[in-house]
């Protein structure tokens, strides 16, 4: 789509508007992508809602026709290239969303194209690279994290010549991914009669929340901006506090939608001018609200996909007066993680806890721990000797589950009374780390 600056008579040039970063250049992203990309829809949460006094609105882009959002970018780049280029196809990296975009732009508009992915990417997200991609788009795993596979990606497009389509800092990327402002505030205008009063956003490299705050900030200034982002890859707010993108030396891969090591060029500026406040999340209470969707609103979502309806249990006071809509960005999660998910947000929730506990060498010790340590309802989930080999010589990992947080205190306590040599191990320790 192009827009005249002004007079050919004057000997100025014509300006494609879907190649700068305004917010006509998402209204111009919008109509390229409107046959093409599901419009998904903004669901009402009562259970949201009750716990923040506000109508929270869920925008489902779990929904979405490659179950993310990073199909909007992936494909809005795409479609936009010369015939030139797509002859010589395209490359990207990805932890598997965008991966997924690509890949299903691809088949949609018949050019083909290599995924680089890091290993760390769920067997789920790679099948489905694969199934979307009908054929013209090859898989390869590389690197133990996104930005090793990016390197990998960046040296395929340099040798073979094919387009890099970059999942985030990219003009034309961004513009894609902030078309979901535009169906966030119409619906959210139509449903309620209002604009939304907090848009609350996950952040991985920036390319969503920025193109997101391009639009509104012109169409709905008055909408509070808020970013997410797990605290194991805080790579927007270190940046924020460096003054410019910075590569954090360590990055939980966990959230692996939203876990990048080093924010956008391009997307950076856009946040520190344009959104009011990004905040982080522990992995835990992301995982404890991805139950919490599934559990009660029957919403599957990934990690990511539930970063920002996350911090509504313990940061009501960021929002503002008005409708709330949290982005749930991405739906691609492997059944497999759950296990996982489950022991992480129990332990958020201060409901699991590990100690090393040591028995004396002596009948009935065993039974006088389960018959004076612990009580009613408290369970023992994992028991296991530290020494393989020679286990009475050395301590067993116990791992114990309350039925409230408040019955830690009372537990050690009794431990504390206790004859046997009992030691907890602390969440975020080192050891903690290695035994869980």
């Amino acid at each position: 789509m192009v827009a005249r600056t002004d007079s050919p008579a004057t000997g100025h040039r014509l300006r494609d508007v879907e190649t700068e970063l305004t917010a006509a250049g998402v209204d111009a992203a919008a109509a390229v992508l409107a046959p093409h990309i599901l419009r998904t829809p903004l669901d009402h949460s009562p259970r949201l809602s009750e716990l923040t006094d506000r109508q929270v609105l869920l925008k489902r882009e779990n929904r979405q026709l490659t179950r993310s959002y990073k199909a909007r970018g992936a494909f809005h780049l795409i479609s936009g290239l010369s015939e030139a280029e797509r002859a010589r196809g395209v490359v990207c990296a990805s932890a598997g969303n965008h991966g997924q975009g690509l890949a299903w732009s691809c088949a949609q508009l018949g050019i083909t194209g290599r995924v680089h992915v890091p290993r760390t990417t769920p067997r789920q997200k790679r099948d489905r690279i694969r199934v979307l991609g009908q054929g013209r788009v090859e898989l390869i795993v590389e690197g133990g994290n996104y930005d090793e596979a990016g390197a990998s990606a960046r040296a395929d497009a340099d040798r073979s010549g094919a387009v890099f389509v970059h999942p985030f800092d990219d003009v034309r990327t961004i513009l894609g991914q902030g078309t979901l402002a535009v169906e966030v505030v119409e619906q959210c205008r139509d449903q309620t009669g209002e604009l939304p009063g907090t848009v609350i956003v996950p952040v991985g490299g920036g390319g969503l929340i920025g193109g997101m705050a391009l639009w509104l900030r012109e169409h709905s200034p008055r909408t509070k901006i808020i970013g997410v982002e797990p605290a194991g890859a805080a790579s927007m707010t270190a940046a924020l506090t460096a003054g410019g993108p910075i590569t954090l030396e360590q990055v939980d891969t966990f959230v692996d939608g939203a876990a990048v090591s080093r924010v956008g060029e391009l997307t950076h500026p856009l946040v520190r001018d344009l959104v009011d406040e990004v905040v982080t999340v522990p992995e835990g209470s992301v995982c404890t609200e991805m139950l919490n969707l599934y559990q009660v609103e029957g919403i599957i979502t990934e990690p990511a996909g539930a970063l920002a309806s996350s911090v509504l249990r313990s940061r009501g006071d960021l929002l503002a007066d008005g409708p709330v809509v949290c982005i749930i960005s991405g739906g691609n999660n492997d059944v497999s993680r759950y296990g996982e998910i489950l022991e992480r947000s129990l332990i958020d929730e201060g409901l699991r806890h590990y100690f090393l506990v040591t028995f004396p060498q002596e009948p009935g010790a065993l039974r006088s721990f389960l018959d004076e340590v612990l009580s009613e309802g408290e369970d023992i989930v994992t028991f296991e000797y530290v020494k393989k080999n020679n286990r009475e010589t050395g301590p067993a990992l116990v791992g114990i589950d309350l039925p409230y947080a408040d019955d830690l205190a009372p537990l050690l306590e009794r431990m504390d009374a206790s004859p046997i040599h009992m030691e907890r191990v602390p969440p975020g320790s080192p050891l903690f780390s290695f035994l869980t």
